[in-house]
């Protein structure tokens, strides 16, 4: 390796590969390499910094460049390691000698051409056998330390790709590569593999708590929007409102019983076809009363979006000859096949980005209706050849993973624009820096089964370390539910008790329909597109008399809810995080994947199996505790057994914190 300085950058050159290394944030270094011709001046959605000194030393053996607490070096044999400040290792890449059978080394970064400037890329770092990891987005598949995952870099729906690894060593490693790939943080290495990417592209984090990480890497991608209050409150939602009367009287109903009620939503299919971003006029024939009769009801109504545009619809071959559509590389556009055969508006197309806009502007927004449900975000495709799909920034291999990030961009510039400044919508993936676009994530088509509420703890504490502070579930999972069974109506007794504790508050559900299709002869109908109730009386009078009273907690808890969501605004900290973000020095913490902190005085720990009306919690060191409801005092450092009969979730504050 041949090392030289320019500016602020450490650059190393061998023969095929060169290497920057440079400082970026604070205690924090970027790293890219290649074996193109040169690096290339991409940085996707991190934010610009501000260009900082740094210390860079440069021997014949090897080069070193520190940025504050954190230093890295790269040696002559192209080894690269990060270093604290104190001398300790962070990372370091894993290089195998083979020379005693005279091979070469198997080098940390690997490079296989897949085209003419895209490679299949391998980068491997050494395995440490303490070490834990958190973050990289949502995976519903129950793990909280993902020691021993093999994770897929790609985004589907309830798989959410947010490449953000925190590690228990005190660092956190962004990817900063929106390709399709994998990561493999398994025992006897950690490796990170992009099927197709132009270079090697990623950041390490140095702090000594994991909330000065997650601070500096808000730094790096954005804060969300301060929440609007209303935002806090409850939201109602169902497969599906089906006409606009159909919809206008759940929230009456709910005014009629003096329920709180913030947000309610239309869900998908209340247009003609796919593609037209409008309201089908035989179901919804006055928008704007509609919207009127909300407001004064204090309500506001969400509107499903999808990006799927039908090749049958009023808009394809406008859209098709501005090259305003994702395609493919090879056979027909078609990419997903649901209710008739579709492609995707490119939302990495900025020209794409106004055109669907302004669709949007005058079929909804002119009748007073700002907030948005961008489904469909990853963008859901019925086969994923990624390698055969184009979008405007490029092939499906290298950006398929950034979708979410623009289509929740359009949407907020758009509102912006119009000199709006509360801005929530709601959408089903997400990237880095995502959040800085008012945008709630919610976990995707779940099942309706307490393994699925189990994993949504994890999910969300996962979110919570990348970055985004507004997320929810669909409470009482989407697929399946009998609002008749008495195991269902437990089920989502219990999941509104972990709602009421979560960032957004908000109920979705496609519940079982015992009644027959309006037109069975027409399988195209919209009407035939339909759901069972899934209103909180719709599931019996305990289950309503508890529901009932969670509302109003939560309408209690508001201004403790804003608080923290302030702190999130300003800082980047997530109202829901797991224990060891509020005690990193208690080491039993980390291993809690099914309790977690709501904001800094709430300790919750729901019941999340069927049948239990006992469960074991764990008090961390150095608070005391006490129940929410009986007030009983504990010491921390300790496992206790409490009740949790059906209609109590155990909760405990911090050191005799008043909430309310």
């Amino acid at each position: 390796m041949k090392f030289e300085k320019s500016g602020n950058k450490l650059i190393a050159k061998s023969k095929r590969e060169t290497i920057w290394i440079e400082p970026y944030g604070e205690d924090c270094l970027r790293f890219r390499s290649t074996q193109n011709k040169e690096i290339v001046e991409e940085d996707w959605t991190l934010l610009p910094q501000k260009e900082k000194a740094c210390d860079i030393k440069i021997t014949e053996n090897k080069a070193t460049i520190e940025n504050g607490r954190i230093k890295a070096e790269v040696l002559s044999n192209g080894t690269v390691n990060y270093i604290k400040d104190n001398g300790e290792k962070l990372l370091e890449e894993l290089w195998i000698d083979y020379r005693v059978s005279n091979a070469d080394l198997l080098h940390a970064r690997e490079y296989k051409a897949v085209s003419s400037e895209l490679y299949k890329i391998q980068l491997t770092f050494k395995s440490y056998e303490d070490e834990k990891f958190y973050g990289m987005g949502q995976y519903a598949n129950g793990q909280f330390n993902l020691k021993g995952s093999v994770l897929e870099l790609a985004q589907k729906n309830t798989q959410i790709s947010i490449p953000f690894l925190l590690s228990n060593r005190n660092y956190g490693l962004s990817w900063n590569n929106p390709a399709i790939g994998r990561a493999e943080l398994v025992n006897n290495y950690t490796r990170w593999t992009s099927e197709g990417t132009k270079q090697i592209d990623y950041l390490i984090i140095y702090g000594e708590t994991p909330e000065e990480i997650i601070k500096k890497y808000a730094n790096l991608y954005g804060k969300t929007p301060m929440l609007p209050e209303w935002a806090a409150g409850f939201w109602q939602c169902k497969l599906r409102y089906r006409t606009q009367e159909e919809l206008l009287n759940v929230a009456r109903e709910y005014k009629k019983r003096d329920l709180p009620l913030s947000v309610i939503v239309i869900d998908f299919f209340h247009w003609p076809m796919q593609g037209e971003w409008r309201f089908d006029e035989k179901y919804w024939p006055d928008p704007k009363a509609m919207v009127e009769e909300l407001n004064d009801m204090g309500v506001k109504l969400m509107v499903s979006i999808w990006p799927t545009v039908d090749l049958r619809s009023q808009n394809f071959e406008e859209m098709l000859e501005n090259n305003l559509l994702v395609t493919t590389e090879r056979n027909e556009p078609v990419l997903m096949t649901f209710r008739g055969c579709c492609t995707h508006f490119d939302a990495m197309n900025p020209q794409a980005q106004k055109y669907v806009w302004e669709k949007i502007k005058e079929n909804y927004y002119k009748y007073g209706i700002k907030m948005f449900w961008l489904d469909e975000a990853e963008p859901e495709m019925k086969t994923y050849d990624y390698d055969n799909v184009r979008y405007f920034l490029g092939n499906g291999l290298e950006v398929s993973n950034i979708y979410p990030f623009f289509y929740a961009k359009a949407f907020y510039e758009g509102i912006k624009n119009e000199s709006e400044e509360e801005i929530v919508n709601l959408i089903r993936c997400a990237w880095h820096g995502v959040q800085r676009f008012g945008t709630v994530v919610w976990s995707g088509d779940i099942p309706s089964t307490f393994e699925s509420l189990r994993n949504q703890i994890t999910a969300g504490l996962h979110m919570s370390m990348c970055g985004i502070p507004w997320w929810t579930t669909d409470i009482g999972g989407f697929y399946g539910g009998d609002p008749d069974d008495p195991r269902f109506r437990e089920l989502i007794v219990r999941w509104f008790q972990f709602g009421v504790f979560s960032p957004i508050f908000r109920l979705h559900g496609n519940r079982i329909y015992k009644g027959e299709l309006p037109n069975p002869n027409d399988p195209d109908d919209p009407m035939n597109l339909v759901g069972g109730p899934n209103e909180i009386w719709s599931y019996g009078q305990e289950a309503y008399e508890i529901i009932k009273e969670l509302l109003f907690l939560r309408e209690k808890m508001k201004p403790y809810i804003m608080k923290h969501m302030k702190k999130a605004h300003e800082t980047g900290v997530p109202v829901m995080r797991p224990l060891f973000f509020d005690f990193p020095e208690d080491k039993e913490t980390y291993e809690m994947g099914d309790q977690y902190m709501f904001g800094p005085d709430i300790l919750v720990a729901p019941v999340v199996h069927e049948s239990e009306r006992k469960r074991a919690v764990y008090l961390p060191k150095g608070a005391k505790w006490r129940e929410f409801e009986k007030g009983k005092e504990y010491e921390g450092g300790q496992w206790i057994e409490v009740d949790a009969p059906l209609d109590k979730i155990p909760v405990f504050t911090k050191n005799g914190v008043k909430i309310f």
